[in-house]
């Protein structure tokens, strides 16, 4: 009995062992094709995709985004568990207060939760505000194709386009469009 159990035990892990090859090798022959179909597909920025969504303030109140139309803006889609987002925050808050012209809110691709505990430790003066991941397809929506963060990008007043940034921003970069934005 035991050598039976001990046979029919191979036989099994040997056909799950290729099951799993078999799948395996199947989705990364898929894998390739499914990525460069991906990239022939970019999503064109579209402002109004911002301009649609809803997104909740810290105390829980929803605020429709298209109550911020009409102004020019600077929209900082960020995540607690990203460090270019984490590292790049003061610096948004010194650019916030530097040019109030602009307004500068975040987006936050995350829990309220973690949000309150981060800027418990690291507090802005912008707005903050939780997207969580539904977010992310918002992002894709203004032009991030491969839905990744940090995405910064600025909306002049006419609820134009005028800047995105993928990536932690460089600050001197930064201000320079914001001056063009405010300028033209």
């Amino acid at each position: 009995m035991k050598r039976r159990t001990l046979i029919v035990g191979a036989a099994g892990l040997a056909a799950l062992g290729a099951t799993g090859w078999f799948a395996f090798k199947e989705s990364a022959r898929k894998a390739p094709q499914a990525n460069r179909e991906a990239r022939r597909t970019p999503v064109e920025p579209d402002p109004a995709v911002f301009f649609k969504a809803a997104f909740d303030e810290l105390n829980g109140d929803v605020v429709q985004m298209e109550s911020l139309r009409g102004q020019p803006l600077v929209i900082n889609f960020w995540a607690t568990w990203c460090p270019p987002c984490v590292k790049e925050m003061p610096e948004l808050d010194r650019i916030s207060e530097e040019m109030p012209n602009a307004r500068v809110i975040g987006v936050a691709i995350d829990s309220r939760d973690n949000v309150v505990k981060f800027l418990d430790k690291v507090p802005v003066k912008f707005p903050i505000y939780i997207a969580g991941h539904a977010g992310i397809e918002v992002t894709r929506g203004l032009g991030n194709n491969v839905m990744a963060l940090p995405f910064t990008i600025l909306i002049n007043d006419r609820g134009e386009l005028v800047s995105k940034v993928l990536g932690e921003v460089d600050p001197a970069s930064l201000r320079t469009d914001i001056s063009r934005m405010l300028a033209g």
